[in-house]
C-alpha cells in the first residue's frame, strides 16, 4: 500500500516537473533578430554588446550570455543605436542605471584603481620577497662555508686528514 503511494507520488512529481522544463524551453525561445539598416549601424552594436557584463551571469559579456537580461539589454541597445545615439551616449545611459559594474573592462578611476594595478603590485611584492628569501639563504650557506684553517683544526679534531 505503501509503496503504491511512494510510486504514484514520485510519477506526480515527474510529471510535474516536465511540465516545468517544457514550459521553461517555450518561454526562453530565443528572440528575433535584430535588424539594422546598415553595416555601420550593426558593427557599432556588436561592439557595444561586447562591453558590457551580464549582470546575471556576471562573468561573460551581454553578447555571450543567454539570460533574459541580456537579451533585454541586447533589444535596449539596439533600439537606442537605431534612435540615432551615440556610443557614449548608450554607454552613459547603462552606467547611470546599472552603475560601473555593468561594464565588462570598468573605467580607471578612484574606485577601480586598486583593480587595475594591485595585481601588479601583488606580483612586484611577490617577486621582491622571493628574491630576499633567495638572498638571504645564500648568506646563510656563505657563512656556513669553511675557511682553510677551520677545515684543518677539524680534521684534526676529528682524526682525519
Amino acid at each position: 500500500m505503501i509503496n503504491a503511494g511512494i510510486k504514484l507520488l514520485l510519477v506526480l512529481v515527474a510529471i510535474t516537473l516536465s511540465q516545468g522544463l517544457l514550459a521553461g524551453e517555450i518561454l526562453s525561445a530565443p528572440p528575433d533578430p535584430i535588424v539594422f539598416a546598415d553595416t555601420a549601424q550593426e558593427a557599432r552594436y556588436e561592439n557595444l554588446i561586447k562591453q558590457f557584463r551580464c549582470l546575471v551571469c556576471q562573468n561573460q559579456t551581454i553578447a555571450d550570455s543567454n539570460a533574459e537580461l541580456a537579451q533585454d539589454l541586447r533589444i535596449e541597445i539596439s533600439g537606442m543605436i537605431k534612435d540615432g545615439k551615440t556610443d557614449q551616449q548608450v554607454i552613459d545611459f547603462l552606467v547611470a542605471r546599472y552603475g560601473e559594474f555593468i561594464l565588462y573592462l570598468p573605467r580607471l578611476n578612484t574606485t577601480t584603481f586598486l583593480l587595475w594595478f594591485l595585481p601588479g603590485i601583488l606580483l612586484i611584492l611577490g617577486l621582491l620577497i622571493v628574491l630576499g628569501v633567495i638572498k638571504r639563504r645564500s648568506n646563510q650557506k656563505q657563512e656556513l662555508a669553511l675557511d682553510k684553517n677551520a677545515e684543518k683544526r677539524l680534521n684534526k679534531l676529528l682524526g682525519t686528514d
